[in-house]
């Protein structure tokens, strides 16, 4: 019998956990360790910053349903990796804090055959003095902080239909951010409730981004071919900006944020000041403060992890010029070269490289969107580590494993640009592959036939669909499987 720990119960973990126990759990243990009791449906956070979605309905307890699956859950905090034991143990062990009420404060060894780091980021506010939830901005990275947001919104509309004017500064808080798609998703989902609210026009609403074009979401930018014509998603995201009256400022790095102000440099090396009443700034991501230790106590931390915090995997971290990478140089088993039983997806691995092309102002400021792991991406990766685990546990150390690289992964988001039923619309795009490949696909790095967008009522429908779907899932309810990752 093995042992499978898996570190987080977000996206990846859960997926990864659900289908341990389905495809291994007769016969091996299933464990998870989440310093959090509850599952949360983060892009649907979007809707609960504005009022549309309560925290109830984007999230779960997860006890009950690793009960009733027969996983083993504790919760706590993953503190340090012993991948080799220690002087007690040859086992590899995971040092946890308990953050469960009955336990809290006790520190535990949990062994493992098989360890799958899914822990997700860490939400690195500190990186931009003044940013989040402690200085003088909302979030909508947790349900907890989309609560928040949405009673400071709901002020500034009581503000609004009293005859006060209110600036709106929403975007990503860092030249290194990532989740782009998050921060537009909130943009346009501020100005349909403001238009519903009919105080639109007291509103001036800035979207503030290190993106170097509108449309690039971390990915470069998309070509679209429709109807037998090429778009972009540039001139695509243009188009509703000027649509829906929403400024933007461009190639930005937050320095700082101070009481009603942005302070910001740009690419060019230019520095501005964006003033405003509400102001929601998405943080950049680094690694959970995970440590590693050998079997005499040694750190080796820098050995397991990338600079970032995240963890490495089988990819090309040489560190050669973004214009030398390759698709190929994305990782495929998300195993850890050095201790091949570990495997690390999601938000958890370190990617070799940005995907947008990095760009330094003449101050020699980093502005580079973080390439973009969440959602469809995460999900396949940890079901890819549970197969991975199941044929290393069948055939042993040198069984063939499988891919799921990236740059060979397609994925379909489906932006709200605005709740309801009848009013309600969002951007729908699928892209293939993540990871542009210029080998393959030498004009756009993407295939044009399985890549398109388009925006109306119908995408709104079905992010909402998608909702209902990926609770159920999550949930384990019957038939889950069958709905794709």
């Amino acid at each position: 019998m093995a042992r499978i720990v898996i570190l987080g119960a977000g996206v990846a973990g859960h997926t990864a956990a659900l289908h341990a126990q389905r495809t291994l759990g007769k016969k091996n243990e299933i464990i998870v360790i989440s310093p959090n009791s509850k599952y949360n449906w983060i892009p649907s956070n979007i809707w609960v910053g504005v009022g549309k979605m309560n925290s109830e309905q984007v999230t779960f307890p997860l006890a009950p349903v690793y009960k009733r699956k027969g996983i083993t859950f504790h919760q706590a905090l993953a503190q340090s990796i012993f991948p080799e034991g220690d002087s007690e143990s040859s086992d590899g062990f995971v040092q946890v804090l308990y953050t469960d009420p009955q336990r809290s404060g006790e520190v535990g060894k949990i062994s493992y055959d098989f360890l799958v780091n899914a822990t997700g980021p860490k939400l690195n506010f500190a990186a931009t003095p003044g940013l989040g939830p402690d200085g003088h901005t909302v979030s909508v990275c947790t349900y907890g902080h989309a609560t928040d947001a949405s009673k400071a919104f709901q002020d500034s509309i009581a503000k609004m239909k009293a005859g006060q004017k209110q600036a709106f500064a929403i975007g990503v808080g860092h030249g290194t951010c990532t989740c782009e798609g998050a921060a537009f998703e909130y943009t346009f989902n501020v100005d349909h409730e403001l238009r519903a609210a009919g105080v639109r026009d007291l509103a001036e609403i800035t979207y503030i981004t290190n993106e170097y074009e509108l449309g690039d979401f971390g990915v470069g930018g998309l070509v679209f071919t429709q109807q037998g014509f090429q778009t972009t998603s540039k001139l695509w995201t243009e188009s509703l900006f000027r649509e829906r009256d929403i400024k933007a400022v461009l190639g930005a790095h937050v320095e700082k944020v101070e009481p009603h102000q942005v302070h910001y440099e740009l690419v060019d090396g230019t520095k501005g000041i964006l003033e405003f009443d509400f102001g929601m700034l998405l943080p950049p991501f680094r690694g959970v403060d995970l440590k590693a230790f050998d079997r005499s106590g040694a750190d080796i931390s820098d050995k397991l992890f990338a600079p970032s915090g995240f963890m490495k995997v089988d990819a090309d971290y040489s560190g050669k010029p973004y214009e030398e990478w390759l698709a190929s140089d994305w990782p495929k088993t998300y195993r850890n070269p050095l201790y091949p039983n570990i495997f690390a997806v999601g938000i958890a691995f370190a990617p070799p490289h940005q995907i947008s092309k990095p760009r330094k102002s003449p101050n020699g400021t980093l502005i580079a969107p973080s390439p973009p792991r969440t959602g469809m991406p995460s999900g396949i990766m940890g079901k890819l580590a549970t197969l991975s685990i199941g044929e290393l546990i069948k055939n042993g150390p040198d069984a063939h494993v499988g891919s799921a690289s990236m740059a060979d992964m397609g994925a379909a988001c489906v932006a709200s640009a605005g709740s309801g039923l009848r009013a309600g619309s969002a951007a729908s795009m699928t892209m293939y592959p993540v990871v542009p490949d210029y080998i393959q696909y030498p004009n756009t790095g993407r295939s044009g036939k399985d890549t398109f967008g388009e925006i109306g009522l119908a995408g709104h429908w079905i992010k909402l669909l998608l909702h209902y779907m990926f609770i159920y899932k999550a949930k384990a309810r019957f038939g889950w499987f069958l709905i794709p990752e």
